[in-house]
């Protein structure tokens, strides 16, 4: 991440991301990185033909360079445009998230599960008409039987966080530390788009297209375990980068003077004092602690920071660089990256661990279930936890039967089926007046994204580019691991997990289209202009859109008129 806005003066202009010419970030220094790309040889080949000489960059680009000549100036764009565009994403969030006053999709088993939660330290059941009730202001008539649940509970702890602090009787509250997660995770966007591509600009725009898209609104707007797993994985991303500037420099200064201290300069050093590496697992574990699909994210990054590792070696000048990354370096990074995250995973049961009424808590104690023979140390209450995670890992593999808005996860790039999450009629419109939350992308966005993450696999073979590949690590982590469940009942807004890669990616090419101030002046106009176009429409269609996004009273007619597929009603 640049830390410094001095480098916005250096790099003016709405220029943004990597590009043909000059791929790499712009660092702090005002300077591309050594080679434009970390990870690769040497500069992308340009086009192989000569520059037209004439004018270069626009009267935009100077103005602009004017404008950030103030340091002043400089500090508010570079501090002020990434806040701004969070505010755009809180409001969009949080106006009228209140409503509708009833718990809706899946809201029926995760905001009653976090309210027990928060009263017993586990889950309990409810009487079978609960959800009328509950909806109305009755929140205490739950029962004191334990309720078997297939999650993990960090994220019914976090979901709750409203309710524990100013009551469930409230739809609001049912809702707002979620549409906080939704909207801190347009903050984090900004901030990494912003260390991939070098510019404010860009980043500015990946933080727009995230804060108006549908999916990301309707997600941080209804109680779901989603938001909160998309947020802890984009933070241990985000982690991950931060440890990848600062190992690199250790590296350079342990490595000083052409071989090492502790005299191993074949293979290079065994560096322990990585901070963020430890909060990558720690963000990573919490992630796991929401869903079990954070264990992807776990896996693929832990590989992620062996591979960064060897390459940095291998640019300093290692012998066994290779060597040196996985059996040296290696397993400290497994020791500073794994434990954590198994602490923190455990460490989200302790409501379960430490009272007796939890599902299954006392399992291992009932005749007949306890471990025998080599196993029979293991404690009663690990014993107990084992079984209950053996039995939830059988459920998720049996999910399988028909609803009417499931979705098969190889059209989720290209959002063929939407999720329905609410619907009713109402009075105060005229006839025919519904109110909707239909988890839809903003269509525009969605499908750019899915082009450009098809563009991004071809640049990452060519060019080799460190941001490309980090950014395409996030979306394989977050999607490929459903194509693996072809077969289960699964939901479009699953999604909303890998998102943010999808917008980081698009982001970079919205960077290359672009183009620098130091570009032709008839090619920065064009892209300018086309960047512009877009980022317009997209506005515009998320006005579209917003309404059955938030359950705003409209006509029926009007609903439908929004169904652009006819795989969308």
């Amino acid at each position: 991440m640049n830390a410094d806005p001095a480098a916005e003066a250096r790099v003016p202009g709405p220029a943004a991301g990597p590009s043909p010419e000059a791929s790499g970030p712009v660092e702090a220094s005002g300077q591309p990185e050594a080679s434009g790309q970390p990870e690769a040889s040497g500069q992308p080949e340009a086009s192989g033909q000569p520059e037209a000489s004439g004018p270069r960059g626009t009267r935009l680009d100077a103005w602009w360079a004017r404008v950030l000549a103030d340091p002043r100036r400089r500090a508010l764009w570079y501090w002020g445009a990434p806040i701004v565009m969070t505010l755009i994403a809180a409001v969009l969030r949080f106006w009228n998230l209140g409503h509708p006053q009833q718990l809706v999709f899946d809201e029926t088993y995760y905001v009653k599960d976090a309210w027990t939660l928060w009263q017993h330290g586990y889950e309990t059941t409810w009487p079978d008409d609960a959800d009328e009730q509950f909806a109305a202001g009755d929140t205490g008539i739950f029962n004191e039987a334990p309720s078997y649940v297939v999650h993990p509970p960090l994220g019914k702890w976090l979901l709750g966080l409203g309710m524990a602090a100013f009551g469930a009787g409230d739809a609001f509250w049912w809702r707002a530390s979620t549409a906080l997660a939704g909207t801190v995770a347009v903050l984090i966007v900004t901030l990494l788009a912003r260390r991939f591509t070098g510019t404010t600009v860009a980043a500015v725009i990946a933080g727009l297209l995230l804060a108006i898209d549908g999916n990301a609104i309707v997600m941080s707007r209804v109680a779901l375990l989603d938001t909160w797993l998309m947020l802890l994985c984009l933070i241990g991303v985000w982690f991950v980068v931060l440890d990848r500037d600062r190992s690199r420099a250790l590296l350079e200064r342990r490595l000083a003077g052409g071989r090492s201290p502790d005299g191993a300069p074949a293979y290079g050093p065994a560096l322990w004092a990585r901070p963020w590496v430890v909060a990558a697992g720690a963000a990573f574990g919490a992630a796991t602690a929401v869903k079990w699909s954070g264990l992807y994210f776990l896996a693929a990054f832990g590989v992620y920071l062996v591979i960064v590792d060897a390459l940095a070696r291998r640019r300093a000048g290692v012998s066994f660089w290779a060597t040196g990354a996985v059996l040296k370096q290696g397993p400290v990074t497994f020791l500073l990256f794994v434990p954590v995250a198994a602490v923190v995973y455990l460490a989200s049961w302790t409501g379960w661990l430490v009272t007796d009424g939890g599902y299954d808590r006392h399992w291992a104690e009932q005749p007949g279930n306890a471990a025998t023979g080599a196993l029979a140390w293991v404690p009663t209450w690990l014993q107990s936890l084992w079984h209950y995670h053996q039995s939830a890992y059988s459920f998720h593999l049996g999910v399988h039967g028909d609803h009417p808005w499931q979705s098969n996860p190889l059209t989720w790039l290209f959002m063929i089926r939407p999720t329905n999450m609410y619907y009713r009629e109402v009075d105060g419109c005229g006839d025919g007046c519904v109110e909707s939350i239909m988890g839809i992308g903003n269509p525009l966005i969605w499908w750019a994204a899915a082009v450009a993450a098809g563009y991004l696999v071809y640049r990452l073979v060519r060019y080799r580019e460190w941001a490309v590949g980090l950014t395409l690590l996030g979306l394989a982590a977050g999607y490929l691991p459903w194509l693996l469940y072809l077969d289960r009942t699964v939901f479009q807004f699953y999604s909303i997990v890998f998102q943010p890669y999808l917008v980081l990616g698009l982001a970079i090419v919205i960077g290359i289209v672009l183009g620098r101030p130091s570009d032709p002046a008839w090619r920065r106009e064009r892209g300018i202009a086309i960047v512009v176009v877009f980022l317009l429409w997209a506005v515009a269609i998320s006005a579209w859109f917003y309404p059955i996004w938030s359950a705003m009273p409209i006509d029926e007619t009007f609903r439908r008129l929004h169904f652009w597929l006819p795989s969308w009603g």
